[in-house]
């Protein structure tokens, strides 16, 4: 094996062993949230000792952001709205908001340990929680560009109130699917919440009924 194999090699055990440590997290944060979560219990999980955890990561607080940067990740690439080929702003929205839910079912972390962390309040706030809300904003400010594309007869007002009405709405379905499981259909929920969306921009836009 040539040198330059064996650095390549060696980057990808590294990468490798990255991915299976931020899978131990997420897997043991969302069961115990973020004061049940330990390093020792990630190495436990993951097989790999806690020099290699410290190696990649500096401490417990600087995983758990990692483990809500990845999943956020995942869930902002489906924060895409459809061309307008796909059909009208409301179908627009609709493909959109189900493949949001999917994302979310495939990789939860974010909003998970987001919301458990966003939620407490405590003087030494974690970097996950500063992690959370530093990404929750992009996400905020990627909502509000799509809106003005989708609706432009609506002003700034009515575009950061609709933004607010979204991901309240898109919060709440989520805990629901947490405290339900499968009995709650997260794909069709947000479906249904994106019409609401696309309904509430129109009575928006039209301003007050006398």
């Amino acid at each position: 094996m040539t040198r330059t194999q064996a650095a390549r090699k060696k980057r990808a055990n590294g990468v490798e062993s990255r991915q299976r440590i931020l899978d131990a997290a997420a897997e043991i944060a969302g069961e115990r949230g973020y004061e049940g979560t330990s390093i020792a219990a990630v190495s436990a999980k993951c097989g790999l000792p806690a020099s290699s955890i410290y190696w990649h990561f500096k401490d417990k607080d600087d995983l758990i952001a990692a483990v809500i940067e990845r999943s956020f990740e995942t869930w902002l690439a489906a924060l895409e709205l459809p061309d307008e080929q796909a059909g009208s702003p409301l179908e627009r929205v609709t493909v959109m908001a189900a493949n949001v839910a999917k994302s979310l079912l495939e990789a939860p972390d974010f909003l998970r340990l987001g919301l458990m962390l966003a939620l407490e309040r405590r003087p030494d706030a974690p970097q996950g929680r500063t992690v959370f809300l530093q990404v929750r904003e992009t996400a905020s400010q990627k909502i509000v560009e799509m809106g003005r594309i989708l609706f432009p007869d609506l002003d700034e007002n009515g575009i950061r109130t609709l933004t607010t009405y979204a991901m309240a709405g898109a919060d709440g379905l989520f805990v629901q699917r947490e405290l339900n499981g499968e009995a709650v259909d997260l794909v069709a929920m947000f479906e249904l919440h994106a019409q609401l969306v696309h309904d509430a921009a129109r009575r928006l836009a039209a301003g007050p009924s006398n």
